[in-house]
């Protein structure tokens, strides 16, 4: 069967708009959230803004000109020279697109609806376009100019894995020879104040499987792959998937979906549970989430095995969450480190003692790493990378 390789990463968030920045803030172990009103007028939150320049929109169309586009963009710019070698070597007919979202262009269609509330009217600069969750997979394939299978995914957290997942089945299926898959999706009012109106949002940095834990801090990212089955940069080797459909919003408690789909993948990858040295939790840190996953991880691998979330340091970027933090996985396994788990050490003595990772480790001989993604509706996907 054919083997399926990330070849080259893109990722810009709060943690900065390349993998070196992104590298080093891991490193150091200090993150930098923004507190703010902005998307939430009169409540501050910590939000995981991205405050650097992005490119402009070179399409003149309506549809395009959102923040979800131009966070593509600035990511295919990183990667855009090992793009055009695969399309120039494939063929653009033999190039797909797939991006996970759950925003898409909504922010920017928030104040064209707030007017048709007021008005009764919308500005004619609008279009609906905007706010499709096909349009920023559309756009790169625009904006490549090319003709593959295109389309959005868009299954709330676990959007940005599953675009991996899918860009394998086009890879394996022959349809296509190369992929551009990730996750992208943009701070707005609508996110932010949703989750708080479920109560699960934290006004405090977020504080994964702490005693002290009370919510997500939302942020906002790309993190795009240039997929091929050609053996470079980091393998996609396992990849398992479940749905235990337990309720619209909280997961199943027993932590059985968890446990499904990591199972699932380390069967796909042909390893034992053994072979994994380092677990990127989904870890939001929201009371129930924490619970299960950590449930979930002492089942299937013990309490030894290295993990962290890595949401601190990025907010909880939904539907491209998966696609970033399989980019945090490649640059763990290619630079040789263990990220760290930023909390406040008081643990919970309801949850499992697994293995939080308290500082930056070197790690330069490990070769398997597992990230979990968990989203709304039970809709779980675990991938596991190799090193090459």
């Amino acid at each position: 069967m054919k083997r399926c390789y990330l070849n080259a990463m893109a990722m810009l968030s709060a943690m900065g708009d390349s993998p070196g920045q992104a590298c080093d803030l891991l490193r150091s172990g200090q993150p930098g959230l923004t507190l703010t009103d902005q998307f939430s007028p009169g409540q501050q939150f910590p939000l995981g803004l991205y405050d650097g320049e992005l490119p402009e929109i070179p399409f003149s169309e309506l549809k395009w000109q959102s923040r979800n586009n131009r966070f593509a963009l600035a990511a295919l710019y990183q990667i855009r020279s090992e793009i055009d070698v695969a399309v120039k070597r494939y063929g653009a007919n033999r190039i797909g697109v797939i991006v996970g979202t759950s925003t898409s262009g909504i922010g920017d269609s928030e104040g064209f609806l707030n007017q048709r509330a007021v008005t009764g009217q919308v500005s004619g600069e609008y279009d609906y376009g905007l706010q499709e969750m096909g349009a920023t997979a559309a756009f790169v394939a625009k904006q490549l100019d090319v003709s593959g299978p295109v389309f959005g995914i868009s299954t709330a957290c676990s959007s940005g894995s599953k675009a991996l997942a899918s860009a394998r089945r086009l890879l394996r299926s022959g349809l296509c020879d190369a992929v551009i898959a990730g996750g992208v999706d943009t701070m707005c009012h609508l996110t932010v104040q949703g989750f708080s109106s479920l109560e699960a949002v934290s006004e405090q940095l977020c504080n994964p499987f702490s005693a002290n834990r009370n919510g997500i801090n939302i942020g906002e990212a790309a993190a795009l792959f240039l997929v091929t089955a050609e053996a470079e940069g980091v393998e996609l080797v396992g990849i398992g998937e479940s749905s235990d459909a337990h309720h619209i919003s909280a997961p199943d408690p027993s932590g059985a979906g968890a446990v499904r789909c990591m199972s699932a993948a380390l069967v796909d990858a042909g390893i034992p549970a053994e072979k994994i040295s380092y677990i990127n939790l989904h870890g939001t840190a929201t009371p129930l989430n924490d619970q299960m996953e950590s449930r979930a991880v002492a089942e299937v691998f013990g309490t030894q095995v290295r993990c962290s979330s890595t949401k601190p340091f990025t907010g909880h970027t939904l539907g491209a969450a998966g696609a970033l933090e399989a980019a945090i996985g490649w640059l763990a396994l290619r630079e040789g480190f263990i990220p760290p788990h930023y909390w406040d050490g008081d643990s919970d003595p309801d949850l499992p003692a697994i293995n939080l990772v308290a500082e930056s480790t070197a790690d330069e001989q490990q070769e398997y790493m597992l990230s979990n993604s968990f989203a709304f509706g039970g809709n779980n996907i675990s991938l596991i990378l190799r090193r090459l």
